[in-house]
């Protein structure tokens, strides 16, 4: 049993939740330390994610920026359905198509501009709060609580890889090598004066980061299998029955977004993944650890 000393999950209230982490931060003390492994989606796991993906207001700031620069890009169908907050055109054209209509905006700049403009949009957008205080507080200690058990940490995300990295060790304490996600390729050039650069294209590598490619891009860029997996939809869901098919102790984490009252009450759907029904029931009925923002977090938000 733990006291409000020493409990490590202190925005975790009583309940089957947290005692499930509990038990699983001791039993994988029973674990070689380079095996604790732990990874952690992003989107709607450690931040929030309505009523936008945060990753698409930073593209649709790099949009109002380039109309300004250049207005004949409104014309666009993905750009004006943007611009105009048509969401019924947004819909019909789906999020992909968006997204990799925005990717265009970034084609032939550096890795080091992209990651600026990232960091310059995260400081300056503070509408309704500043973009730090989305984070959720309850897998803030969680992450401590991990790290305190000696578990190496890692994001793997739907979202941009470079996006992620850009703000993942100042969010999260993790660093950007840590951080697996969608990602996009990069172009080997030279400017003027014969010096080598890599400039942003505006194709993909391989396919969006969920579904199986997440559990297929942890081994082909970081080389460990986790043994515990945190997410949300079911865009996770590989990754949390690859986490909790490992052999010892073992944890697949679900939040489920039901609190209309201090954030939003909506069921987890992935982006490029298909899922009928109920995936929160699906993840009660494997087994998985689910933990209720309603009733689990007492508090939601980082301050």
């Amino acid at each position: 049993m733990t006291t409000p000393s020493d409990d490590p999950l202190p925005s975790w209230r009583p309940g089957a939740a947290k005692h499930a982490l509990l038990d699983f931060l001791v039993a994988a003390r029973t674990v070689p330390v380079a095996e604790r492994v732990a990874m952690f989606d992003n989107d709607g796991t450690l931040w929030c994610e309505k009523p936008q993906y945060l990753q698409l207001l930073f593209m649709v700031d790099q949009l109002r920026q380039a109309v300004a620069a250049d207005p004949t890009l409104a014309a666009q169908p993905e750009f004006r359905a943007l611009i105009e907050h048509d969401h019924a055109a947004q819909a019909e054209l789906g999020l992909e198509r968006i997204a990799m209509a925005l990717l265009r905006l970034t084609i032939g700049i550096g890795p080091a501009e992209f990651d600026d403009r990232v960091r310059g949009f995260v400081a300056a957008a503070v509408d309704p709060v500043p973009l730090r205080r989305l984070r959720y507080q309850p897998m803030l200690e969680l992450i401590d609580a991990l790290r305190a058990e000696s578990f190496s940490v890692f994001i793997v995300t739907g979202g941009g890889t470079e996006f992620v990295r850009a703000i993942s060790q100042d969010f999260y304490g993790v660093a950007p090598e840590s951080v697996v996600g969608t990602l996009v390729s990069y172009d080997f050039t030279r400017d003027s004066v014969g010096v080598p650069q890599l400039v942003r294209s505006a194709e993909m590598v391989g396919t969006a980061n969920e579904g199986e490619a997440k559990v297929v891009n942890i081994q082909r860029e970081l080389g460990r299998r986790p043994i515990f997996a945190a997410g949300n939809t079911a865009g996770d869901r590989e990754m949390l029955e690859y986490a909790l098919a490992s052999e010892g102790p073992s944890m697949a984490l679900l939040v489920d977004h039901d609190d209309a009252d201090r954030e939003y009450a909506y069921e987890p759907e992935a982006v490029t993944v298909d899922f009928d029904g109920s995936f929160t029931a699906f993840a009660r009925d494997s087994g998985w650890t689910v933990a209720s923002i309603r009733n689990d977090w007492e508090q939601v938000f980082a301050e």
